[in-house]
């Protein structure tokens, strides 16, 4: 079975206890993380408190990702000189812009290990076919601060400045068949909870997989917001029963609870079946 990557929990680098606070959360995935969380003065210690949590703490059933810095920043081959003897179960690379970026990381990782990379740019968004088609890719993750202030937008709750990355990151991530991360949201307010969760739904809709936090409390309504509504699983459960019979009777195009079945309507049954499997 696929692995879910429902709820991304941000963790900074340089902090054991709050690395050790997000792994008693359980979520799909913990992604520690040695660049915007980390102040410049304190590169050497986040690598260094990154790969001791690599080496020494128990995950549990939590994959273990890490964040390095950005392709040219000057800091990325430390990164991955500290980090990879550690053996994380995965690498995300912030801000690229280009598919060589992802050739130069994948040849300095092993052939098995999962490559998330960030759109963050306008120029990356530009660039989304040729990132998406490179070899040895994940998955896609969206960074939408970065990207509305590289555009010169203004961040509003509506969410019309990040519309267009948004969904051309979840269209390629389909297309290319790579996952697709969703980006943060920065309000940790109890208060609004139900416009995290309003967000997650959209990110589902929109065809993301996944989407990241940033406090352990945003895990519960992300991951539930990727799972399906029991009566939607059941209803899709019904459409690919009743597929199949048809099928079996030598039968196409037939008619659903009202509704006439096409293969799209199968597919996106099938999806809502698969998504109900990993959510347990």
């Amino acid at each position: 079975m696929i692995r879910p990557r429902r709820a991304i929990l941000f963790m900074p680098g340089d902090d054991r206890r709050k690395i050790e606070k997000g792994i008693a959360f359980t979520p799909d995935s913990i992604l520690m993380d040695l660049e915007d969380a980390v102040a410049l003065n304190r590169k050497a210690e986040a690598r260094a408190a990154t790969a001791a949590a690599l080496k020494e703490l128990d995950f549990g059933r939590s994959e273990k990702l890490v964040r390095i810095n950005q392709v040219d920043s000057g800091l990325a081959e430390d990164d991955l000189a500290a980090i990879l003897p550690a053996r994380p179960d995965g690498l995300c690379i912030p801000k690229v812009e280009s598919p060589e970026q992802i050739e130069w990381a994948r040849r300095r990782l092993p052939d098995d290990m999962p490559l998330f990379v960030m759109i963050e740019t306008a120029k990356a968004v530009i660039n989304l076919k040729e990132i998406s088609a490179a070899p040895g890719l994940t998955g896609l993750a969206f960074g939408a601060e970065d990207l509305v202030a590289s555009i010169g937008g203004v961040r509003t709750r509506g969410g019309w400045e990040t519309f267009h990355a948004r969904s051309a990151i979840a269209l390629h991530a389909a297309a290319f068949n790579l996952g697709s991360v969703d980006m943060v949201f920065t309000d940790l307010r109890d208060e609004a909870e139900p416009d995290l969760r309003a967000e997650t739904r959209a990110a589902a809709e929109l065809g993301y997989s996944g989407k990241f936090a940033v406090h352990p409390k945003q895990i519960a309504p992300i991951v539930e917001g990727f799972m399906p509504a029991p009566e939607d699983t059941a209803r899709a459960r019904r459409l690919v029963a009743a597929y199949d019979e048809q099928q079996a009777q030598g039968f196409g195009a037939f008619t659903f609870e009202g509704k006439m079945v096409d293969m799209p309507m199968l597919r996106a049954a099938q999806t809502v079946i698969a998504r109900s499997l990993t959510s347990r």
